[in-house]
């Protein structure tokens, strides 16, 4: 069930099995009317979502060392999957174990039709359940945690502009320096972005102070490829949206770590 990047096909799942197990342990299978975690994976594995128990456990096991639940877990992949915890911390963290499982109920349910157990979610938290499968979002939160080890925005102060839609989403001040970033997220290690017309309208009025911050390779070991001024470094193609009937600037070809 992994694809050739490595990833589980049903790796969204699997990140809110493993944080709940590790966050929440026993009391979690509890909310499902199981007894033992034992019976809870082979739940998964009967119903087709994994092919041994060992996975869903292992992805517990991913998960163990930001809770203190008396596991270590793997604690040597601990930086791997800190972005990941960091995501699902962002969207569901003040949870508790009741409402966490019907967040995964509600998963199982409209994505893969898997009715058996219900659970009553309210409409903000699924919109941020809406939000989990969102490349950008993902990449966001990795900015936010780690943008302080881009050199250009050491020891800087971050402000989010994403609720404004004014053609960035952070604003990062160093010292008397006001840097606009607009944050990419890519899934692979090569791949491609696209600006909206606000955006590429920003980027051509602030050109050395803007910066795309594109997160590669977000699927397995994500990093930073800074680009300032994108419009001169970077060649972008004009298309128009025929639902909004606005622009839309498509880069022209990969860019690469």
């Amino acid at each position: 069930m992994d694809n050739k990047s490595g990833k589980h096909e049903n790796y969204e799942l699997l990140n809110l099995l493993g944080y709940g197990l590790a966050k929440f342990d026993n009391d979690l299978i509890k909310e499902f009317d199981f007894n033992t975690k034992q019976s809870f994976y082979d739940f998964f594995v009967d119903k087709g979502l994994v092919k041994t128990a060992s996975t869903v456990k292992n992805r517990m096991d991913l998960f163990d060392p930001y809770f203190d639940n008396g596991r270590k877990g793997w604690w040597q992949k601990a930086d791997a999957y800190k972005h990941r915890k960091i995501l699902i911390d962002s969207l569901f963290g003040d949870e508790n174990v009741k409402t966490y499982a019907n967040i995964i109920k509600l998963f199982l349910n409209e994505k893969y039709n898997i009715k058996e157990f219900f659970g009553e979610v309210k409409p903000i938290t699924r919109t941020r359940f809406n939000k989990l499968q969102q490349t950008g979002l993902e990449a966001e939160q990795f900015f936010i945690t780690n943008f302080n080890t881009i050199e250009v925005f050491h020891n800087g102060v971050i402000a989010d502009a994403r609720l404004y839609g004014d053609g960035y989403d952070f604003q990062v001040d160093v010292g008397e320096k006001a840097f606009l970033v607009e944050v990419k997220g890519i899934k692979k290690d090569k791949g491609k972005f696209r600006l909206t017309e606000n955006e590429h309208s920003k980027a051509s009025e602030y050109t050395n102070d803007y910066f795309i911050a594109a997160v590669m390779d977000l699927e397995n070991n994500p990093t930073f490829k800074i680009i300032n001024n994108p419009l001169a470094s970077l060649k972008f193609t004009e298309r128009i949206t025929k639902s909004k009937q606005s622009k839309e600037f498509h880069l022209a070809s990969d860019i690469t770590l």
